[in-house]
C-alpha cells in the first residue's frame, strides 16, 4: 500500500510541473501573438503590456525548477522518468528564452512607432513571428502526446523561419542602401527578424527534448540551418 502511495504521489508531481510547462507554453504562445500584433498595428500599449507580462514567464521558469529539482532530490527518478524530468526544465529554459525575444520585440516596437515605416515589412515580420508561434503549438502538442513524427516535423520547418529571414534580411540591406532615412528602423527590424528566427531555434530545441524523452537519445544529425547570414553574439539580445 505505502509503494502505491509513493507512485501516486510521484505521478501527481509530474502532472503537477508538466502542467506549469502547458501554461507557461501558452504564455509564451500568446506574448509572440501580442508583440506581433503590436509592431504590425504600431502599438505602444499593447507592446508595454507583453514587456511585463513576461515576469509571468520567468516566474514559472522557477517555480518549474524548483519542482523539477525537488521530484529529483525526493524521488531519485530513474530511466524514463528521470527524462521527463530533464526534459521539462530544458523546455522551461528554451520557452523563457523565446519570452525574452518576443519581449525584445515589444521593447523596439515602442522605438519604431515614432520612426519611419518601412513598406511591408510589419506585415512580413507578422508573418514569420506567426509560423513560430504555430511550430511553438506543435512542439508542445509533440510534447503532450509524445509524438515524435511531429517534433522530427518541426525540426525540419525551421528552414522555413531561416528562408524568410534571409529574405527580410536582403531586403532591409536594399531599403538602406537606397534611401539614408531607412537605416535606424531597418536596424531595429533587422534585430527583430533576427530575435524571431532565434525563436524558432528554440522551438526546434524543444522538439529535439521531445525526442530525447521517447527514444532516449538526440537527434543524430545537425539539423538543418537555412540562415546564410553571419551569426552575431549581440543580436541575441540577453536580458
Amino acid at each position: 500500500m505505502n509503494d502505491t502511495h509513493i507512485v501516486s504521489s510521484f505521478d501527481r508531481d509530474l502532472e503537477s510541473v508538466q502542467a506549469h510547462i502547458m501554461k507557461m507554453g501558452g504564455l509564451v504562445e500568446e506574448a509572440i501573438l501580442q508583440a506581433s500584433q503590436a509592431l504590425r498595428e504600431r502599438d505602444e500599449e499593447l507592446s508595454e503590456k507583453v514587456r511585463k507580462a513576461d515576469k509571468a514567464i520567468d516566474a514559472l521558469e522557477e517555480i518549474i525548477n524548483e519542482e523539477a529539482s525537488r521530484i529529483i532530490a525526493l524521488r531519485a527518478p530513474t530511466a524514463v522518468d528521470l527524462r521527463v524530468i530533464l526534459s521539462v526544465m530544458k523546455i522551461a529554459s528554451n520557452l523563457e528564452r523565446i519570452g525574452d525575444y518576443a519581449k525584445n520585440m515589444a521593447k523596439r516596437n515602442a522605438v519604431l512607432v515614432h520612426m519611419t515605416p518601412v513598406e511591408g515589412a510589419r506585415t512580413a515580420l507578422g508573418r514569420m513571428a506567426r509560423e513560430v508561434q504555430i511550430m511553438l503549438k506543435d512542439a508542445l502538442d509533440a510534447y503532450i502526446q509524445r509524438d515524435v513524427e511531429l517534433a522530427q516535423e518541426i525540426l525540419e520547418r525551421d528552414q522555413e523561419i531561416d528562408q524568410m529571414y534571409n529574405a527580410l534580411f536582403r531586403e532591409f540591406l536594399t531599403f538602406m542602401m537606397e534611401d539614408p532615412r531607412y537605416i535606424t528602423p531597418c536596424m531595429h527590424l533587422h534585430f527583430i527578424a533576427k530575435n524571431t528566427e532565434r525563436m524558432g531555434d528554440h522551438v526546434t530545441a524543444i522538439a529535439e527534448q521531445v525526442i530525447y524523452l521517447v527514444t532516449g537519445t538526440m537527434p543524430d544529425e545537425a539539423r538543418p540551418k537555412s540562415d546564410m547570414t553571419t551569426r552575431d553574439p549581440e543580436l541575441s539580445e540577453p536580458k
